[in-house]
This record gives structure tokens, sequence and C-alpha cells, in this order.
């Protein structure tokens, strides 16, 4: 008896190894979405172009959903000096198919966003939060969308000190949603679906970060990344033995408040899919 699993097998490897998937360098052929200027605001503050895309589950159901004015800040654009002004384009590329307005932080962005620079570099560590503080005051955020403080790279768990700081700094009280990539968290409390529409909106534009994806094409695991979430966030979230939701496709996260000194636990959990109002979590 042959296995009834392998043509599902090689359906998935065919996609994974899809060479002919496009890239955009440009946004010849792609829809660019309209971007909220009013309501509530939401920010993502991205460690690298592309984080974007890879958190960004929540903050496009909150603009496409509930009206949010979504504003990506471009917290660093990457180590790689000649890159930066290339990853800059393919960033501004990428938030304008997802409807996100572009903030930079300051030319080239940040460096050296990490904690060793908070712990042993106060001055410089004060000045980088002095910007990311005049952004939070000028677009007077209602949620800030950041990486987890053990994502597991240096930058992203920086960006977490950095924007935690510039919040307590100004006294901002906001909810805070953490995200994670490179490394799972401990306690997530919410598990966002997000439909095919808005997944596949997510990839492509992931795929304006052509650099970045031509050596590693993470555009194209995606969507397993997001399965596994389902399959996580089941029981992470909802509790250990419970029956997944049905839907293929999440993304993890935690919500919390900030009530303008530090972080305090919501008390609650969040499995969302996509008919369930976003907007109401954060009322």
């Amino acid at each position: 008896m042959s296995n009834p699993y392998i043509e599902l097998v090689k359906a998935h490897d065919a996609q994974l190894q899809k060479l002919d998937a496009p890239l955009f360098s440009a946004l010849d052929g792609l829809t660019i979405a309209a971007k909220n200027t009013s309501g509530p605001v939401a920010m993502v503050f991205a460690p690298h172009p592309d984080d974007e895309c890879i958190i960004g589950a929540l903050p496009l159901r909150l603009a496409r959903e509930d009206g949010y004015c979504v504003v990506n800040v471009a917290v660093t654009l990457g180590s790689n000096l000649p890159r930066q002004p290339e990853r800059l384009a393919e960033l501004d590329r990428a938030c304008q198919v997802l409807g996100f307005e572009l903030q930079e932080t300051i030319p080239g962005g940040l460096m050296a966003v990490n904690p060793q620079t908070r712990d042993s570099a106060p001055v410089a560590w004060a000045e980088k939060v002095a910007v990311i503080a005049a952004l939070i005051k000028q677009y007077q955020p209602t949620v800030c969308v950041v990486p987890n403080d053990n994502d597991g790279h240096a930058v992203h768990i920086g960006t977490h000190y950095l924007l935690l700081d510039a919040l307590a700094q100004l006294g901002h009280a906001c909810w805070v949603v953490q995200s994670e990539f490179w490394r799972a968290m401990a306690t997530p409390n919410a598990l966002i679906e997000t439909n095919t529409t808005d997944t596949a909106d997510l990839i492509a534009a992931l795929a304006c970060h052509v650099g970045e994806v031509q050596r590693n094409p993470y555009h194209l695991r995606l969507t397993s990344w997001m399965a596994d979430n389902v399959r996580r966030g089941a029981e992470v979230v909802g509790g250990a033995g419970v029956a997944a939701p049905t839907f293929s496709f999440g993304t993890i996260y935690r919500i919390d408040r900030f009530d303008g000194k530090a972080l305090q636990d919501s008390g609650q959990k969040y499995i969302l899919s996509a008919g369930d109002n976003i907007g109401s979590i954060f009322k």
C-alpha cells in the first residue's frame, strides 16, 4: 500500500522550492494599499526591514478591519552599511503593499540597538531612547507592536527595551503587543488568524525585500511558520489538550497594558479567527 500522504508532502515541497516565485524590485503589478490617515494609531517597532511583514498580522488586521493608522518605525536598516539605502527602498515598497506609513528613526537607522549598549553605554542609549520617545509623542499610539524581551536576536531584544524605556520616560499608557520570531515566548496570550488575502499580502510585501529573500527564501516558508503557530498556539494560549482552531494561518503574540510605568498583565487570553472583531481587544 502506498503512503496516502506522499502527494501532500510533494505538493508542499514544490511550493517551498518554487524557483519562479516572483520577487518585487518594483511595484509594477502589485496592488498599493490605501493608508488610513485618521483613527487610532498602531506603531510597529521593527528591528530590521522585513520584520514589519513577519510580525504584521495583527496591525494589518487593525488597519483593514478597525480603521487604524499603522506606522512602521524602521528602528534599524541592518548592520550592512552599503545595503542600507537598498533596504530602505525595499521597506518602502513593502509598506506600500501593506498600507503602512513608513517612519525612519534617523538617516541610516539607529545602530547598536542591543542590551549591551543599554547596560554599558547609558549616554548613547539615552540618545536612542529620545529618538523613539519623540516619535511616540508625535503619533500618540494606542497600540505598540514590538519583539518580546527574549526573542533570540540582540537587536530584537534591544528594540523591546528601547520601546519600553521610551514609554516609561514619557509616562505614555498604551497597549503593548509583543511578538516572536527567533525564539518562542514562554507565556504568549494571543493567537491571531490571518485570512488567505491578508496572508498572501504579507508574503507579497516580504517578497519586496529582494536582497534578503534571495539569500534565504523565507517568504515561501511564512505559511509553514504560521501553520505551526496554530498548532502551538492552540495549546500554549488555549490550554493543554484543547481542540485546535480550524483556521490555517496564525501569529502568536502577548498583549498587555503599559500603565505609563511598566507592563501589566492583562489577565486575558485571545484566540481570534478572521471573523472576530480584532479591535475589541483594545477598547
